[in-house]
Formats: C-alpha cells, structure tokens, sequence
C-alpha cells in the first residue's frame, strides 16, 4: 500500500490517494476544494484511479466530486445516512460564502463493517455517526482513514447538521479505540497519529481527559 497525503488549502482537508502497489489501481478517500491539483497528482502518479471512499458529506470533503468524475469516470461511496447533507449541498457552499458548484453524485451507499476492494487492497467500513450521521472510518492494513471522527489530540466538531458529541464519543470509544493500538490514524484535517496515541492523550480521552 502507497499512501499519498493531499492537503487541500481551501479548508486544510486531508484528502488521501491510496494505491494498491501490486495492481496500480488507486482510491481517493474524500475529494476537497482543490481538484486540479488532485488530477494534477494522479497524473504524476500514473496510477488508475477507479473510486472515492467518502468519510462523510460536508462541502470541504466532497466538493471535488464532480470535477474528478467527469476526468476519471470514478465511482463514488458514501453512507446513506449523510445523504441529506450531499441534497443540501448548495446551502454548505452558501453557508462558507464558496461559489458555486456541481452537485457531488453518490454512486452506491455503504453499510458497517462492508468490505471494499480496490486492487488487492481491502477497506473495511467502520461507522462511526456524530460528526455527522453519516460518518465511516475506512481500515485497510495498519491504516485508518478517519475523517473528521478523530484527529492527533482533538476530535471532529459536532456543531453542525447531525452532529452529536455523545454519539462521537461512542464511536470513539467503542469502535475505534478498540483496535490495536499500533493503528495510524490518517485524519481528515491535520497530522497523522495512532490509535494508541490518541487512547493516552487525546484531551477528550485517557489520562488527559477534560470530560
């Protein structure tokens, strides 16, 4: 497995271009403002690019999704539950003061604990609903695509349409916090970390917990 971070500048999102070294094929976990730069990498990578794995729907993770479908006839993954959030997507863009753009277009909903391949890769979904409903983590190897579930020493906002800090706090401490602890953690905003990491001082958890 080759993993190469994009850090999109509009938002800080993290989007990840996953390969699959054996086959050549490629995912891209989550698609942010910046598409050209992200066609731009799969280009130079050279790699065949055949879906996106999207952590959840809020406008800074899948406004790319138009503009890289259209380049690279992708298909695109999402959890039903943040369905709502992809038909009220112009009014995330009015919400940030963005310009205008092409609805995101899910291609087929996934559910807790599917399996989806991508090359000789796995990526098992994990749900993980409070940043919104609709949140999954994706664990592939020693990888975990988190999103904005969990990032290096915080958590993902819970202020917006369907989030709920209980629920996120849940899926924390009883999805993600049981995995091994030698788990990296590749987050949707911010540096890499590890599940072990996170379970001692992560200030909403562990020995250094505020709550």
């Amino acid at each position: 497995m080759i993993i190469k971070k994009l850090t999109e500048e509009a938002f800080a999102s993290n989007n990840y271009l996953v390969i699959c070294e054996d086959t050549n094929e490629a995912v891209l976990i989550d698609a942010g403002w910046d598409n050209e730069k992200t066609i731009e990498k799969v280009k130079e990578t050279q790699v065949n690019l055949k879906y996106i794995f999207y952590t959840h729907a809020h406008m800074d993770h899948i406004c790319g999704d138009h503009a890289l479908k259209e380049k690279f006839n992708l298909k695109a993954f999402m959890h039903i539950e943040d369905k709502f959030l992809v038909d009220m997507f112009k009014e995330q863009l009015g919400m940030f003061g963005m310009p205008d753009r092409e609805n995101p277009v899910v291609d087929e909903f996934i559910s807790e604990g599917q399996e989806l391949e991508v090359g000789k890769l796995k990526f098992k979904v994990i749900h993980t609903p409070g940043h919104s409903p609709g949140s999954v983590c994706y664990l592939s190897e020693d990888a975990l695509f988190s999103g904005d579930t969990l990032f290096a020493n915080s958590v993902g906002r819970t202020d917006l349409p369907g989030g709920n800090f209980e629920q996120l706090r849940d899926s924390i401490v009883n999805q993600l916090f049981k995995l091994d602890n030698e788990i990296k953690v590749y987050p949707g905003h911010g540096p890499t970390t590890t599940i072990g990491n996170e379970k001692l001082n992560n200030p909403f958890f562990g020995r250094n917990s505020r709550i």
